[in-house]
């Protein structure tokens, strides 16, 4: 996928490379415009996904396991079905207590992901 253009219309999982994040974490990204990112997110249990803060926008679904998700310095135990919001530069982060995965929505997309991806490629 190559920065600051768009994904396909249709992005296939198994044409997407995954891509190890840190210890116990990997993601794939779903698809991008200019304004808007949708990444999936596998946890191992235990993986820490640290507090950050960055300019965008984030909505976070819980697809499977459970995460202690903390924003602005709250913090809240979360399962499948459940999600969290953060807004522009709020530092925020995850741990993972039961393997699980989020799918990430950013926006406007992440720039760094992409050059990321393509660094690896």
């Amino acid at each position: 996928m190559k920065k600051n253009e768009c994904s396909p219309s249709f992005v296939c999982s198994d044409q997407v490379e995954t891509e190890q994040v840190s210890e116990g974490i990997s993601r794939k990204i779903l698809g991008y415009g200019p304004e808007l990112m949708a990444v999936k997110v596998w946890f191992d249990e235990g993986a820490i996904g640290y507090q950050h803060s960055h300019r965008h926008t984030q909505v976070s679904y819980v697809e499977s396991g459970e995460f202690e998700a903390v924003v602005d310095g709250e913090t809240k135990l979360l399962k499948a079905g459940d999600s969290f919001y953060v807004a522009p530069h709020q530092m925020h982060g995850a741990v993972c207590k039961k393997a699980g995965v989020l799918i990430d929505i950013f926006s406007p997309h992440r720039e760094d992901f992409l050059e990321e991806a393509n660094n690896e490629n």
